[in-house]
This record gives C-alpha cells, structure tokens and sequence, in this order.
C-alpha cells in the first residue's frame, strides 16, 4: 500500500514538474490598446499640444519575454495619419506590422485603428518603438524590453533592480510645423529647444528642477539601466558622476561586458549597463550631452536626472556632480567606443556569421543640393540626401501592397548595387557635379537566403556626416569600420568574424565606412535608412525586397485584414514621386554581386 502511494505522488510530482517544465517552455500573448491623440504638456515654462501614446512621454514601455508574441491595437486620434515602427524588431515573414509608412504600409488614418502584430523571436535585452510617418516620432517613441525566456536567466548576475532611460528632444514650437517648415524652405531644420530624461529636460533648462527624472538606488545594489536614444538627429554620450558603467547589451543583444566612464548611445540605438551603487550617499547627477561630427546648429545644454541614494536627506545636499563625458565633436571618442562591443559568440548565446558571401553591395551616403528658383525655396537651393546618389521619394502607395499585388507603377527595381560614380569618397574638394541626386522610387531585390556583405561609404559632398544607419527586419553583424575609402582588398583582413556585434542600427563614422553581414533569410520589403531625422527626411534611404523561399515556411504571411486604405491617408507635406517620372513594369532580376563587383546574375 506505501509503495502505491509512493509511486502516486511520484507521478504527481513527475506530472507537476513536466506541467511547469511545458509552462516555460511555453511563451505568452499579451494585448494591448493604444490611443495615440495629442496631449498637452508643460516643459521649460511653455505648455504645449504634442502627439503621445495613452497620454504618455515616453510612451508606455512594453515588458515581454523572449519568444512572446504581442498584439496592439492602436486607434489613431490625431489629425493627420500616423504609424508605428518596432525598432529592432525582426518580424520574421510579416512585414505587414513593421509599420513604415509609404514601404510596408499606408499612414493609419485620423479616426480609423490598426491592430499590429509584433513576433518576438532571437531578440533579448532593450528594444524600441517609435513613430515613422513625417516627423511624429518626435514625442510618440518608448522602450521595449525583453526579458530572457521563461526558465532562463541573464548571461550576467541578475541585478537588484532595473531602469529604463529614454532620452528624447522637446520643441517649444509644434513639431509638424518644424517639420514643414525645413521642407519647405530647403535649408536645415530646426533645433529642439531641450534634450530630455523620460520627458524631463532636468536642472541645467529653466523651470525643470522640480520635476527632474530620479533613480533611488540603495549601496551595494546593482542596476540595470535600459538606454534608448530616441534624439532626432543627434547622438548622445551618457555618464553617471563617479559610478562606472559595464556594457552588457545593444540593440536586444549580449555583449562582452566591459566598463567605461561613458557610453555612446546613437541615434535609434539602445544600450543596457550594470551601475553598482557603490559611492558615498549622496546625489549624482546621470548627464547626456550631444555628439555632432560636423559644425551645425544643436542645443548646446546637457539633460540631467539624478541618481539618488536611498536614505540621503536630499535636502542638505549641494549641487550634485556631473559625470565626464567627451566633447560635443570628439568623433575619436566616437569611433573607439564602438571598437568595444563584441557579442558573447558563447554556447548560450551562439553567432552565425555568413563566412562564404555570394552578394557584394556597396551604398554611398551623401549630402546633396538641389538647385531651385526663389519662388520655390528661400535659400536658391534645396538640401537633399542620398544612397549611392539615388534621392528616395515616397511613392503613391505603399511599396510592400504593390510588390504582393504585383501592381506596376509604384517603384522600379533598379537601385544601383555598387556607388554610380567613383570618385575619391572622403576627399575634402569635390566636383559640383556630384552634389546632384538623381530622385527616384528604387529598390534592390536580394535572391532569399542569400550571404550579403554591406559596406556603407559615407561621403564628404557638403562636408559629410556619420550615420547611423538602420536596416528594418534584420539583425546583422558590424564585421568592420575604418576612416577613408572602403579598400575591398585590405579592409576585410581585419574583419572581426570572430566574435562581431549582432545590431540594427550601425555606426557609420565621420569620413569613413563601416562593413555589416546577414543571410537573406526574412522575405518581404525591408527599409535601410539613416536614423538622422534630417537625413532620411531629405531621401538617404532605400528598400530592400528580399524574394520568397522555396515554400510557404520561407515566404511572407498574407496580409492581415485592416490594413490602412492608401487613399484615406492624411500627411502634412512630403517628398512625393514626381508626376512624370518613368517607372518600369515588374521586377527585376535579384542582385548577385560577386567578389569583382560584377552582377553575376546578368
């Protein structure tokens, strides 16, 4: 009889453990409903209408784990059409939620909701999500975190507590009218009038010290801070007076750990660090300053929060310190941070990068002009962009419903595999004739599965930029960055194909390049952009179409029922296609450049 009862409560708890061992294994749905409508909001003595979600600056922060899935319905109250992108996000075979307007859909309309489907996969660390319709991300972005997967633990020891720090910008003018009126005149947008910590500009901006952000912590504990840089065009160094900061993660990946008395947080990028409260109690002031490569206009105070020990009687203290951080156009400074991040490439946490590549691109990314009359801008001059002197303009629909349709005449299929013309890309002096975009709606189709090298050139046509840039539906690794013209003999000597950061968002640094590789193995259409909002505003953009594979589990989902109707959208002003501008019929054969740089494929 005792030895029934003991093999039934064996069984019970064999059944039991098996139940909670299926529950990890198991990952979750969540649901949520979003409003996004304009609120008011009072910073720097002005109060002020701005476009938020659920009434929020930042927006709520989403908390998954690793493998969930999640469903947003987003009703959309403000007046003009808005949509909303999941940055870092991979989206495997389900473009249709990637939310970019005019490339995988049509602006959600004033009135009307859209219910995105977010597919949580390999990501793990600190995410985001933003606006990406005209200049609306300017206040409509928040964090996203996703947990390890249920069961598992962090690749570190887990920290007492957690932070999210979103840095952002605050306009006492209407954003949209910013944004039209750089538009319309041509020359460079306007400046915010404050950076901000989670929304709050801090001590150093007027009427800001009563609402400064805070992080209590307590001696002895370790913190995780979760970093965003939502910026529009600037990218941003982050200190904490006299606390050292351990980089564990970018963009939802592990990384080797290593400490530094600042971090480098660039436009659209995240980072994750461990801060161990470890000073005299006190307050210590986290501060963020804006990195520029070249002379242009930026709001020269730093945000601050405060990080304040628990128990401290605040009200004795004296000016909290402020941490060091490199000057504003310290690009040096830049470049050798990110020669820091190299991926775990451990048994937990593995890397697959493409060894054996079998397409070959190069894009150029330059600052361009073009010529006007009077009447049409103020300045005799428009500024533009460019990658590989293609000028993106926005076509009349969106790009990935004409590709799955097959309708004709929205884009072509000609975006240029290799830089159009040759000239030394870095020089100081230049031909006036380069400055001249050639302005089109062209992508570059990419054969599915296939083992791409990407090097992004950047120019010095009207004293260049950095750029980061981000490529949608995709987490790639960073093999190699270097100042000067791409050499495609010497350069990938020195790859890292060892241990190469996986990101989705790449430094491309002042006067120089940088090199990524990934397997073409997500079908659909894909955006690659510069995340400096004046720089894809003025067309430094393209698609990629990466084809179908072999069978329905290689090929893109069908689309979702309610997808936005393109002829309700509502936009300010935008790049449209010019009326009489040629466009070719169909698709073109996919790319499939090999070592010489000759398309193979032909």
């Amino acid at each position: 009889m005792e030895r029934k009862a003991a093999l039934l409560r064996l069984q019970v708890l064999l059944l039991l453990l098996s139940f909670l061992l299926f529950r990890q294994a198991v990952a979750e749905v969540h649901y949520h409903e979003w409003v996004v409508a304009p609120t008011s909001y009072t910073r720097l003595c002005r109060s002020n209408d701005i476009l938020t979600i659920n009434g929020q600056l930042p927006g709520p922060t989403l908390y998954v784990h690793r493998g969930d899935t999640v469903f947003i319905n987003s009703y959309n109250h403000a007046n003009y059409s808005v949509t909303i992108h999941w940055h870092g996000l991979k989206q495997p075979r389900n473009p249709w939620s990637d939310g970019t307007e005019f490339v995988t859909m049509c602006g959600v309309p004033p009135g009307k909701n859209f219910t995105y489907t977010l597919l949580f996969t390999t990501e793990e660390g600190t995410i985001w999500y933003h606006a990406h319709s005209e200049w609306t991300r300017a206040t409509v972005y928040g964090a996203i975190v996703v947990y390890p997967k249920m069961g598992a633990t962090y690749p570190f020891a887990k920290p007492d507590n957690e932070y999210v720090v979103v840095l952002g910008e605050w306009w006492n003018s209407d954003i949209m009218d910013v944004f039209v009126e750089g538009v319309t005149t041509g020359i460079d947008f306007n400046v915010s009038d404050a950076y901000t910590i989670n929304g709050q500009p801090g001590d150093l901006y007027e009427c800001s010290q009563s609402e400064t952000s805070r992080f209590v912590v307590e001696y002895g504990k370790t913190y995780l801070f979760r970093v965003v840089n939502a910026v529009m065009s600037f990218g941003m160094f982050v200190g904490i007076a006299n606390h050292t900061l351990r980089v564990v993660g970018r963009d939802g990946a592990y990384l080797k750990p290593f400490d530094r008395e600042f971090v480098l947080v660039n436009v659209g990028q995240t980072i994750d660090i461990l801060v161990t409260a470890n000073q005299s109690q006190g307050l210590y002031y986290m501060a963020a300053d804006s990195y520029k490569s070249i002379q242009t206009s930026y709001d020269a105070n730093k945000t601050t929060a405060i990080v304040e020990y628990r128990g401290y009687n605040s009200s004795l203290a004296s000016s909290p310190p402020l941490p060091y951080l490199p000057s504003n156009n310290d690009t040096a400074a830049v470049y050798e941070f990110s020669e820091w991040l190299r991926s775990l490439a451990s048994e937990e946490h593995p890397i697959d990068v493409p060894m054996e590549i079998d397409t070959r691109l190069v894009f150029t990314m330059s600052l361009n002009e073009e010529q006007c009359n009077a009447s049409a801008c103020s300045a005799g001059y428009k500024l533009a962009a460019s990658m590989n002197n293609i000028s993106f303009l926005n076509p009349r629909m969106d790009i990935l419903s004409a590709y799955y349709e097959s309708i004709k005449n929205v884009y072509t299929t000609d975006f240029p595999a290799l830089p159009p013309y040759m000239f030394n890309f870095t020089a100081d002096t230049y031909s006036n004739d380069l400055l001249v975009p050639v302005y089109g709606t062209r992508a570059l189709v990419v054969k599915y599965n296939a083992s791409v090298e990407l090097v992004l050139q950047g120019t010095k046509l009207l004293l260049g930029d950095y750029h980061p840039t981000h490529l949608h539906g995709y987490h790639f690794y960073a093999v190699g960055q270097g100042f000067g013209n791409f050499d495609p003999v010497n350069d990938p000597l020195n790859y890292n194909l060892v241990d190469p950061p996986k990101l989705n968002t790449i430094d491309v640094p002042f006067g120089g390049w940088a090199a990524l590789r990934f397997r073409a193995d997500n079908p659909g259409v894909w955006f690659l952009h510069c995340h400096l909002e004046r720089h894809f505003s003025w067309g430094m953009t393209t698609v990629l179409i990466v084809t179908d594979g072999p069978n329905p589990e290689t090929s893109m989902l069908p689309p979702p029922t309610g997808m936005p109707n393109c002829s309700d959208r509502t936009v300010h002003i935008t790049r449209d296609q010019k009326s009489d501008e040629p466009l070719e019929d169909g698709l073109l054969p996919a790319v499939n450049v090999n070592e010489d740089g000759v398309d193979a494929s032909a």
